[in-house]
């Protein structure tokens, strides 16, 4: 029997698991959403923006570990995808974008919404592809979901021809492809390393966003407890290590707390697992733990010293390496060491009520099993700093990238994924892509969001007063912009709060099963510290 490429996409999805579909109709894509009316298999969501569509599928592939798929039509529907396909390529989310164009003999003639969106994504994206024929279709399909998912993951994108969306093939089922398998370690390798690590004197675990994207974090709580290593976070790294453990040492880097970043700075061995050594955990790469060997654990070879030499390395599969590294060291104390790291705890400042830190805190009591996503900004380190992330792939955030506008659109993509979704942002980031509130209030999703508003663009801003003399070019937001009412607009309750008392009582009667906006209002001084300058060592950080 034959199907059209429209009916055969979509056969090769179902045999694949796919389940959620985001994205957003136009001319060159009407037969695959035709497909999708006639057939049916999928929960179908059409946000609000093509963008919104990239950032949802994102997200529920944050929290879900499957790949993300979402849809948009040629010309502007493709580009405007762009911003949330690099999102995913800079954090290694596993994503295929399908984009239509036109039809094949109109190709390179300037037709109607025609766009090179091959060209323009192929330095942000794992691999993309323009089908040719309806026969390599299907196999497209599986080759794309594959490579997404497979080693360090990443968007794949597939761009379709109108006609070949009509035209008819049989359809094989070609779904039992060879995989490939992930690099093993040379066993001599990791019994070297075990060495270095068991004659280590002040050890520290570096673990990245890695370790949750493959599934390592149990392995990554094994090591480090039974040798008794701390564990600092990247940004991306939070919550693949128990933030209430002892050995946490939460947040490393530009907005690290002085005991994290000093113990990196201090310590005598670097165990990088699944990072990156971004210039946010660094500071200055000359001087970055002058004194610390590094060991780096990856499964992408291409990071191993690009940013921080590395003196040994380990290339393969995280979870397997960490089990295999674990069986060769014995169980060991380092209490000396982590009496040192804790002499140097930050101690909170308690003078206002209502500051962002006991924000945070109270909503984390309400919301201890929700999946935190974050746009950027202040607000997106202050939940770094203060959250207590306990389980893998519960915070969503765009730290490669820094997307502001992201947050919303992956609050719903986590929301689809069946997880209680909870959205923090700030006033500055929601404005961006504040219109998918039509979509939360449209499919009446159960998001908390909760606007940090400080009317302005308060990391910026507070740059401006730290390194530009107090010079606010462009920061304050002077429009008053009455969110309660907009989420109102779109069907969605909303509530200002001012105090840390009007908080409970709002928090203590949500019921937690619709869509809320909650209204934070903040001082615009607030400040995210403590904070490494530009170009200094982490631990040159400032408190005040």
């Amino acid at each position: 029997m034959k199907h059209n490429g429209a009916e055969i996409i979509l056969l090769a999805m179902k045999k694949l698991g796919v389940e959620v579909l985001f994205g957003y109709p136009g001319g060159a894509v009407i037969p695959l959403y035709d497909a999708l009316y006639r057939m049916g298999g999928f929960k179908q969501i059409r946000t609000v923006h093509e963008q919104g569509a990239v950032h949802a599928a994102d997200g529920y592939a944050r929290a879900t570990g499957k790949v993300g798929v979402c849809i948009a039509t040629s010309g502007p529907g493709a580009t405007n995808t762009i911003t949330g396909i690099a999102t995913a390529y800079m954090d290694s989310v596993p994503l295929v974008v399908i984009t239509g164009q036109v039809p094949s003999g109109l190709l390179g003639r300037d037709a109607f919404q025609e766009i090179d969106i091959t060209g323009i994504t192929f330095q942000i994206t794992k691999h993309n592809m323009i089908i040719k024929s309806v026969e390599e279709l299907e196999q497209a399909i599986y080759d794309a979901f594959h490579i997404a998912s497979s080693g360090r993951p990443g968007p794949v994108l597939i761009d379709i021809p109108k006609d070949i969306f009509t035209t008819e093939t049989i359809f094989h089922d070609l779904s039992l492809f060879e995989k490939s398998e992930h690099d093993q370690v040379e066993k001599e390798k990791i019994k070297h390393v075990a060495s270095l690590i068991a004659g280590a004197k002040k050890p520290i675990i570096y673990a990245g966003g890695g370790v949750k994207i493959a599934d390592a974090s149990d392995a990554l709580y094994e090591f480090a407890t039974k040798c008794q290593i701390p564990v600092a976070n990247t940004l991306m790294g939070l919550g693949g290590f128990p933030r209430n453990h002892p050995l946490s040492l939460g947040l490393v880097g530009m907005h690290g707390f002085p005991e994290t970043n000093l113990a990196m700075a201090n310590s005598d061995l670097i165990i990088a697992i699944g990072a990156r050594f971004s210039d946010r955990v660094t500071g200055n790469t000359k001087t970055f733990s002058r004194n610390s060997r590094v060991i780096h654990i990856d499964v992408d070879k291409t990071e191993f010293s690009k940013n921080i030499n590395a003196d040994h390395v380990l290339h393969g599969h995280l979870k397997d390496t960490l089990v295999k590294l674990t069986r060769q060291l014995q169980s060991a104390q380092h209490e000396e060491w982590l009496n040192e790291i804790q002499k140097n705890k930050h101690q909170e400042s308690s003078e206002k009520d209502f500051k962002p830190s006991k924000i945070l805190k109270t909503l984390n009591k309400y919301f201890t099993d929700y999946v935190v996503s974050t746009d950027v900004g202040q607000h997106q380190m202050w939940t770094a700093q203060y959250w207590r992330f306990v389980q893998p792939r519960s915070f969503i955030t765009s730290g490669g990238l820094g997307t502001m506008g992201f947050g919303l659109g992956a609050a719903i993509g986590v929301s689809l994924a069946n997880k209680p979704s909870l959205l923090i942002t700030g006033d500055g980031s929601f404005r961006m892509n504040c219109h998918e509130l039509a979509t939360v209030g449209t499919y009446q999703l159960p998001i908390t969001i909760v606007l940090f508003n400080n009317h302005a663009l308060g990391m910026v801003r507070q740059w401006q007063d730290m390194f530009q003399e107090g010079r606010f070019a462009e920061t304050c937001i002077d429009h008053q912009v009455d969110y309660v009412k907009l989420a109102n607009a779109y069907g969605i309750e909303g509530v200002k709060v001012e105090s840390i008392d009007a908080l409970n009582q709002v928090l203590m009667s949500h019921t937690k099963q619709k869509p809320l906006l909650i209204e934070c209002c903040i001082d615009k001084d607030e400040k995210v510290l403590p904070i490494v300058p530009p170009g200094q060592s982490i631990s040159n950080f400032v408190l005040g």
